[in-house]
């Protein structure tokens, strides 16, 4: 075990970075983070920050000389970055699950392998690729860049042959997916922390509802039947254990009209859908990722209260600071600004989260408070 009092280490300085570097200190460790932002959210919070690229020699000589674990709080941190922090001290999670989990390819191509479900999809490499996997599902579909989409990005809805090629070529003409575009229910997630003796602790199913592809709230107990929830429980534990994975994972599902739980993707980290543990639960998903990374026992991830996060964007801050008194004014609402100096349409600025008995009731009242901002 890794005892507070050690340095730890984490690659990105975002929000994830800055909720892991608050639940570290709190633990009495130190943090380094490796950002090359100056005014990284997470080296705000931070003992040492780093202000280098994540492929920076010094840096990483640096950096792996005075941590005695790291973490990262994103996907597209170079693999060769984490092959050279390995060398050093304990990187978790692997750098093959972060691998995977970073290239939809690679990561539906492992799901589909375990015997779980996703919606029908094929690679595309080239848009001779393209003609063939139309042929082979039902449209309209979802072309997906391989890598660093998210929250809506480098992906394109087609109804056509002829918007499938314009749409590659808009997108870069790089490997994509090609994802046949599902009639919906819900869109669940599970997240779950395993240790390094494989112990495993879940945190209670969330339904998510998005905007624009971008997270907007997540209500937990999320509105699904336990028998689903469990599924939905199994399969992120079958992933995990395959994985011999080490930390905070996170699984997406889509929950579909006909019954059907589709795996959607994976995260390696902490998940914005499970931010709601830093006020309902006994224990955050950001002191699970210390734990996990430094070998201690895992913590209980019971639900206290029912609880809806709401995510805060950019778009909020048009007309200036927002008036947070009406939010400040609720006994029931937790507020987390993430510090980020700049505010752009579509970025995420914070959240809140809503804490009461009454689940159905905390989202109405949520969500009248968000549309008053």
């Amino acid at each position: 075990m890794i005892l507070p009092g050690a340095m730890l280490g984490v690659l990105g300085g975002g929000q994830l970075g800055r909720m892991f570097a608050v639940a570290a200190r709190t633990l009495g460790y130190r943090v380094m983070v490796l950002d090359p932002d100056p005014n990284s959210p997470a080296g705000a919070m931070a003992d040492e920050h780093l202000q280098a690229d994540y492929q920076d020699p010094e840096a990483l000589e640096h950096m792996g000389a005075l941590c005695a674990a790291i973490t990262t709080e994103w996907e597209n941190v170079p693999a060769r970055t984490l092959e050279a922090l390995a060398h050093h001290c304990p990187v978790r999670p692997a750098g093959e699950a972060t691998a995977i989990a970073r290239d939809r390819i690679r990561e539906k191509t492992f799901v589909r392998d375990l015997g779980l479900a996703t919606a029908p999809f094929f690679p595309i490499l080239a848009s001779a690729d393209l003609d063939s996997a139309l042929a082979g599902l039902r449209l309209p579909a979802l072309l997906k860049t391989a890598t660093l989409g998210y929250d809506g990005k480098g992906q394109e809805e087609v109804s056509s042959r002829e918007e499938a090629h314009a749409a590659f070529t808009r997108l870069g003409a790089v490997p994509c997916v090609l994802e046949e575009k599902v009639a919906l229910h819900q869109e669940l997630s599970v997240v779950l922390v395993r240790g390094v003796d494989g112990e495993v602790e879940v945190y209670p199913v969330g339904e998510n509802v998005h905007r624009n592809g971008i997270l907007h709230t997540t209500l937990v107990p999320g509105r699904v039947a336990p028998a689903m929830a469990e599924r939905a429980i199994g399969m992120a534990r079958a992933m995990a254990e395959d994985l011999d994975y080490v930390g905070v994972l996170a699984v997406e599902f889509f929950l579909t009209r006909d019954g059907e739980l589709l795996v959607n993707e994976l995260a390696p980290r902490p998940h914005n859908s499970g931010h709601y543990s830093l006020d309902a639960c006994a224990s955050s998903q950001f002191e699970q990722q210390v734990r996990a990374l430094c070998g201690l026992p895992l913590a209980s991830t019971r639900l206290l209260s029912p609880a809806v996060m709401v995510n805060l964007l950019g778009d909020l801050w048009t007309r200036g600071e927002p008036d947070w008194s009406r939010l400040l004014a609720q006994p029931e609402v937790k507020l987390h600004l993430y510090g980020k100096r700049q505010a752009r349409p579509g970025r995420k600025m914070g959240h809140f989260t809503l804490l009461g008995a009454d689940a159905d009731a905390n989202l109405a009242l949520a969500l009248s408070l968000h549309k008053e901002l």
